[in-house]
């Protein structure tokens, strides 16, 4: 699942992009068609994010909300320069929304949430939402004053967007590992001062996935010896690497599902 700062990159590719024009709305594979049609042709004013969900806000006041969940994706393709719109590329797969814009379209496939709104359900969704780290508005007293009467582990905790929105399960594995924190700790465990480092460490990663598209998680003098879990993702300390060497003590990675989601940690780094 697309964690955070990968839907706050859309939001401002998309907003680059499509807004301040109208935009061809239409669902090629039909289960979209009636919203697609409510949007269709209007001017896309401004994109937004908050967590996972991500926003874009056409005039007139309608709001189309995405959510790409495990299995949603944009891809984006360039318009041809044919006379009204003449040679688009055929639909490749499920497409549940196809976006038009001038110069670029973009088709979206497999989200677990695509649907029109308005501003009253919009503050419905942000409601059940914690603080967004790339937010600006974002307050982190709010999570904490929940992580710190929570009996739940915090690697749960982090997961859970009513708490955090944004984090997923790289974030959330990565950053115990850097805070030395045992993920199955009870949110009551977490000292005050750890959670504030936690967060700003938290803030300053989401920002370098924002800027560069990467999850880039290891420090540099740690950056040796055993090549990432796969060619084309980043390295790091825990994440996928259960059964391998610390790289920092050498001791083997563990890995366990915690609240349906495996976790990896050190069980000598995170004690």
């Amino acid at each position: 699942m697309p964690e955070g700062h990968t839907l706050h990159r859309l939001a401002r590719l998309h907003q680059r992009r499509f807004g301040g024009a109208p935009v061809r709305v239409s669902s090629p594979q039909g289960r979209f068609a009636e919203p697609a049609a409510v949007v269709d042709g209007r001017v896309l004013r401004r994109t937004s994010v908050w967590g996972k969900h991500l926003f874009h806000h056409y005039e007139g006041g309608p709001i189309v909300h995405v959510h790409l969940g495990l299995y949603g994706a944009f891809t984006e393709w360039p318009v041809p320069a044919a006379p009204g719109g003449a040679g688009l590329p055929e639909p490749v797969g499920q497409v549940r929304m196809r976006m038009v814009g001038t110069d670029y379209g973009t088709d979206l496939r497999g989200p677990t949430v695509c649907e029109v709104i308005d501003e009253g359900r919009v503050s419905a969704v942000l409601a059940k939402l914690g603080p967004d780290p790339l937010r600006r508005d974002a307050d982190p007293s709010w999570a904490w004053a929940r992580i710190a009467k929570s009996r739940r582990p915090i690697g749960a905790l982090l997961m859970d967007q009513t708490v955090i929105a944004g984090v997923g399960n790289v974030y959330r594995s990565e950053l115990l590992f850097r805070h030395r924190i045992d993920p199955f700790r009870p949110g009551q465990g977490i000292g005050e001062a750890e959670f504030d480092a936690a967060w700003t460490d938290l803030v300053a990663l989401m920002k370098v996935g924002l800027r560069g598209g990467k999850i880039v998680v290891v420090l540099p003098e740690h950056d040796h010896g055993a090549p990432s879990y796969r060619p084309d993702r980043p390295r790091t300390y825990v994440y996928r690497r259960a059964g391998e060497a610390c790289r920092l003590c050498g001791e083997p990675i563990r890995t366990q599902v915690l609240e349906g989601r495996n976790v990896f940690w050190c069980p000598n780094c995170q004690r």
